[in-house]
């Protein structure tokens, strides 16, 4: 047998870690990283966190699982938190962040269904995006390296390019139920909306009685310095998917919905076994609690300046690989001019800093929302230190 027992389809690096606390990931070897990975803007307290873990483990002795046949406290009452939150009157909780880009397609369609118009059933979405790795969010991409041996991929979803809003609006006919779109681009290079761009497709969601439908799965959950990205637009969606930071590193992803949207989405329309299980509202409840804090988002917005400014210091000095800084709050990008990937393993390699590779070449700095400055004058040193020594790969 030369298949691995876990199928190989991650090219996994040699960082095995064993235990985290705060920023910090220890290998099973010893060896301490600096964390500016966060499992992929997961681990929005760090690892270790004590209010998170207590509340994970009062709840694993007390109940953790019983299906969506019988009431569930604790989802009304994270659900309900939520609502009072958001633009959002109703929640359905998934297991991952595919799961409510999952459901956040099938609510936008059965809501046109509701309406009497079931041929209203293609979401217009945007080139680089990425929702997912299921066969409906692979659908609502139109990158080859997600999509190829996959066919036949589910129909209903047109594509146009990202910041180009005539050319979304172009796309708008008959069958167009609305549009799907990320604030900010996380696997495409940390790629920003635009001001005009979001609020262009919001107005025209209200003149075309369209669905805005937002995927927040990884620029939600107060990683820009809001609770929510579209926060910084002024905007609002009908539908909103988001994950990762919402567990802390505990498995959870939601469903957010009005009610206007939300009117297909009757009895045995969708459903989940796992999902909103006691022990992921658990988790739920405890990461809320922490980022509604007072002062909370102020930190992030503050250590995301801090960062953003070190960043932007330290590129004149390294301006033969380092090219400028994206983003917005603790889900930074830092573009180089040469492949992203190669430094993103020297640096966790020889350095022992762990970032995370996207598209057009840019570094993501995707740090623990829970940060302090001495985080992030070490992340600056080890990244001076490293370009200091690097030498790109003549093909670069």
């Amino acid at each position: 047998m030369t298949i691995t027992p876990l199928m190989p389809v991650y090219p996994r690096c040699g960082v095995r870690p064993v235990r985290g606390e705060g920023a910090y990931l220890f290998g099973e070897d010893g060896q301490q990283y600096l964390d500016f990975a966060s499992g992929i803007a997961v681990n929005a307290l760090g690892h270790g966190h004590p209010h998170l873990t207590k509340a994970i483990a009062d709840q694993a002795a007390t109940l953790m699982h019983v299906s969506n046949l019988y009431g569930s406290p604790q989802g009304e009452h994270l659900a309900q938190r939520l609502v009072d939150n958001t633009f959002a009157d109703t929640v359905f909780f998934t297991n991952s962040g595919a799961e409510a880009v999952e459901c956040a397609i099938k609510t936008a369609r059965r809501y046109h269904f509701a309406n009497g118009n079931p041929e209203r059933h293609t979401l217009i979405t945007f080139d680089t995006a990425f929702h997912g790795r299921t066969l409906g969010t692979i659908s609502a991409t139109n990158q080859a390296k997600m999509r190829d041996g996959f066919e036949p991929l589910l129909p209903g979803f047109a594509y146009a390019k990202f910041n180009d809003l005539q050319g979304a609006l172009a796309l708008i006919d008959d069958t167009t139920a609305g549009f799907l779109v990320e604030p900010i681009q996380g696997e495409g290079g940390i790629r920003q909306a635009s001001p005009e761009f979001l609020q262009g497709l919001r107005k025209a969601c209200d003149e075309h009685g369209l669905l805005l439908v937002l995927d927040e799965v990884q620029c939600g959950y107060g990683r820009t310095g809001k609770l929510f990205a579209h926060d910084l637009y002024g905007i609002t969606p009908d539908i909103m998917s988001v994950a990762k930071g919402i567990g802390g590193g505990f498995p959870l992803g939601a469903c957010l919905a009005t009610e206007e949207a939300a009117k297909g989405m009757v009895a045995g329309t969708h459903g989940s076994t796992y999902g909103g299980n006691p022990l992921a509202m658990a988790a739920g409840e405890a990461v809320l609690d922490v980022i509604l804090e007072d002062g909370f988002l102020e930190h992030v917005a503050t250590m995301g300046d801090r960062l953003r400014q070190g960043l932007e210091q330290m590129i004149p000095n390294h301006d033969h690989l380092f090219d400028s800084v994206r983003g917005t709050g603790l889900m930074l990008g830092l573009k180089l001019k040469s492949d992203s990937r190669a430094f993103v393993a020297f640096a966790r390699d020889h350095h022992n800093l762990l970032l995370v590779a996207a598209g057009e070449n840019v570094i993501r700095i995707l740090p623990p929302l829970v940060i302090d400055e001495s985080h992030i004058a070490e992340c600056i040193d080890k990244l001076s230190t490293a370009a200091r020594v690097y030498v790109p790969a003549a093909d670069d």
